[in-house]
């Protein structure tokens, strides 16, 4: 019995190697030399030079990173329960007795497997100014469209729109999910003691979806601090540097400006963020499941 085991053990290792070695080449190997490079002044032509902290004390009087951070939390703000929101209401619209359910499923979801390259370009095709549908429309209505892309008051607001469109999708199957493991004999009896919709969303549907709130807002967080495609196509992090979030000015430092140290340092302040954040997450689900 016990050499059976060991015998498993031994093929389940064997299996597991490629995976392990590409892990480690590929994930671990480069997290901790990323680590190393945040310690040098390196230009990826001239040899490394170690300088110590000083990549994360210049960071500390840098203005385009606060201002990075700022817009990135900017777009959080803006992002973050707008498409939660949304994707709650999605879900619910399609978990009822809707003809060609199927169907609107998969057109919701259709935008998130879409590429956001393709994305990015379609909605600064709507985004423009002369030519766009969206001022078009606007037109109709006797409003003025602004210059969405290049004016720095509705440029954050423009990106925050693309993303929300493209996510609604992936959080609209994230509820459904969750709508679909609550007990329709909860509404049964809600409907027995006389509760209406509304006061079953808010004493049943809410509650029961707490857990997969979480993990959608888990998720849609983590993500939202590395926004960086749709603002590279569609702004470049321009308008004043009203878009240029943390991503994209870790970008700039490592392939414009050759600053690779620089840019490691941001790096990993971006990942002790989004760690801390996370931890603050789980904290605080735990206290309110108990």
């Amino acid at each position: 019995m016990i050499g059976s085991k060991k015998n498993n053990l031994f093929w389940i290792c064997l299996f597991l190697l490629p995976s392990l070695i590409g892990f480690l080449l590929f994930i671990i190997y480069p997290v901790f030399y990323s680590l190393g490079v945040s310690f040098t002044d390196w230009d990826l032509i001239n040899p490394m030079k170690f300088v110590g902290l000083k990549n994360y004390q210049n960071l500390l009087h840098d203005p385009k990173f606060w201002n990075s951070l700022k817009n990135t939390f900017l777009f959080i703000l803006g992002y973050l329960p707008s498409v939660m929101i949304i994707g709650l209401m999605v879900a619910l619209l399609l978990n009822s007795k809707l003809k060609m359910k199927a169907v609107f499923r998969g057109i919701y979801f259709l935008p998130v497997v879409t590429s956001w390259v393709a994305v990015s370009l379609v909605w600064k095709w709507l985004f423009n100014p002369k030519f766009g549908l969206i001022n078009y429309f606007l037109s109709l209505l006797s409003v003025q469209g602004p210059n969405w892309l290049n004016d720095p008051k509705t440029a954050m607001l423009a990106i925050i729109i693309t993303s929300v469109w493209k996510d609604i999708g992936f959080i609209m199957v994230l509820y459904l999910g969750g709508l679909q493991n609550i007990s329709p004999s909860l509404y049964e009896a809600a409907d027995i003691d006389g509760a209406d919709h509304w006061h079953q969303f808010w004493k049943i549907t809410l509650p029961m979806l707490k857990p997969t709130t979480f993990f959608v807002s888990m998720i849609s967080l983590i993500n939202s601090f590395q926004v960086f495609d749709q603002v590279n196509i569609m702004t470049e992090g321009g308008s004043g540097e009203a878009t240029t979030v943390l991503v994209q000015n870790i970008y700039n430092s490592a392939f414009k400006y050759s600053e690779m140290g620089y840019a490691a340092a941001m790096s990993w302040v971006l990942f002790l963020i989004i760690l801390v954040v996370s931890i603050g997450q789980m904290w605080g689900e735990r206290r309110m499941t108990r």
